[in-house]
């Protein structure tokens, strides 16, 4: 397979967005400069003279207490910024409208970015009670939300097993050791679709499916209600508003009103 060009002379500016994505990719604990040193290989000099110019620039921040590393107001700046204004929010944000109105529920679209799933938007629907669970640019642990976990299903086995390995104590912290989390992959294989109850709040239900590999992006669609107007029925109109939007997608009409 014919190697993407490399530019010349932008050493150090790769070096540094690499740093850049690990520290999202760790946004929660954060980074020691061991840790950091050790994930990209870098000599510890280096590690610190990129890091330090990544603080001073508010690109990362230190806490001085634990002396992890955290991306800074920047980034979060930018990574705000791109949010709101993206293509793929851009060509489902009219399907998301639909499924939000149909169902009177909350619509998610959320990419995957290494371990993590990002949110990449929100559509409320238009009952009173409005399920918040995460906001445009919030991240969490693959397999914790369930577009994530839509997400996780289409992996392989092995993949899968390294991604628990690296975040055992994450996953653990949400209530998925290992035997929960790969349950959970294996109902979301077999009925196409991804179901997750009062996995991050009390109260709250989602329902996750990924987007075709037609569309060469790693991103999903998920719908959050609440328990108590989660029942069977519900669950059945909810699955097939999903997989029928699913189905549109494939056929092209991504677009079309509902």
């Amino acid at each position: 397979m014919e190697s993407s060009p490399i530019t010349p002379g932008a050493q150090a500016l790769r070096r540094g967005l690499e740093l850049l994505r690990l520290l999202g990719q760790h946004q929660q604990d954060g980074l020691r400069m061991s840790d950091v040193t050790y994930l990209t290989g870098l000599e510890r000099s280096t590690a610190h003279r990129l890091l330090s110019c990544l603080v001073e620039e508010q690109f990362a921040e230190k806490d001085e207490a634990t002396k992890r590393y955290r991306l800074g107001i920047d980034a979060m700046q930018l990574g705000s910024a791109a949010v709101r204004k993206m293509p793929l929010v851009d060509q489902f944000r009219p399907l998301m409208q639909r499924l939000a109105r149909m169902s009177g529920d909350t619509v998610f679209l959320v990419a995957r970015d290494g371990d993590e799933a990002l949110c990449l938007h929100r559509e409320e629907g238009p009952l009173p009670v409005k399920v918040f669970t995460i906001d445009a640019g919030g991240r969490r642990l693959l397999g914790v939300g369930a577009g994530g976990l839509a997400l996780l299903a289409k992996l392989p086995d092995e993949e899968i097993d390294e991604m628990f390995i690296r975040n055992r104590a994450a996953y653990e912290a949400a209530g998925l050791g290992r035997f929960a989390l790969w349950r959970a992959v294996r109902e979301t294989r077999k009925k196409g679709y991804s179901v997750i109850v009062e996995t991050i709040t009390t109260g709250v239900v989602g329902l996750g499916v990924r987007l075709p590999d037609s569309l060469r992006v790693h991103a999903a669609l998920s719908l959050g209600t609440t328990t108590t107007r989660f029942t069977p029925q519900r669950r059945i109109e909810f699955s097939s508003l999903l997989l029928d939007a699913l189905k549109g997608i494939k056929t092209g009409r991504v677009r079309k009103p509902g």
